[in-house]
């Protein structure tokens, strides 16, 4: 995957929580893994990609997080469907706004959300997956992208 697709997905990312009542999201160095299973938190919201470009982008995080995330945009409840819906809409505008920066070839699925460990392994195309470390308030999240 080349540097300037990654970035994509990087400036989504701090767009997405700079929308929050408390923007300051902090975005870590990428670095690969072999599957997802070496970077997943307790929800996980996955967008299969095909088209031009095929492959994978998640985003998974802790219910901490996603409650918190719930109620920074106004929501005041956070019951397990509200945060798999959350989960399964941050994927979703992360991956529908790399589709505004990659034009229509970029494809992409409904979100798979799980809670746990997704049931794909490697990426759907046995590419490795760049994960990337968000922090955001005291919350850990990731980010996953495999694109080629």
């Amino acid at each position: 995957m080349k540097e300037e697709n990654l970035r994509v997905f990087l400036n989504s990312i701090v767009h997405f929580f700079g929308h929050t009542s408390d923007a300051n999201v902090v975005v870590g160095s990428p670095y690969l893994i072999d599957s997802i299973g070496d970077a997943y938190a307790e929800y996980t919201g996955l967008i299969s990609i095909s088209g031009q470009y095929h492959g994978v982008c998640y985003f998974s995080a802790p219910a901490i997080l996603l409650r918190h995330l719930i109620l920074s945009v106004g929501e005041t409840d956070t019951s397990e469907p509200m945060m798999r819906d959350a989960v399964g809409e941050v994927a979703n505008v992360l991956s529908g706004n790399a589709r505004k920066e990659f034009g229509h070839g970029f494809n992409i699925s409904a979100p798979h959300v799980t809670r746990g460990l997704p049931n794909i392994g490697k990426s759907q195309d046995g590419e490795r997956i760049y994960a990337i470390p968000i922090s955001w308030k005291s919350y850990k999240a990731t980010l996953g992208i495999s694109l080629h």
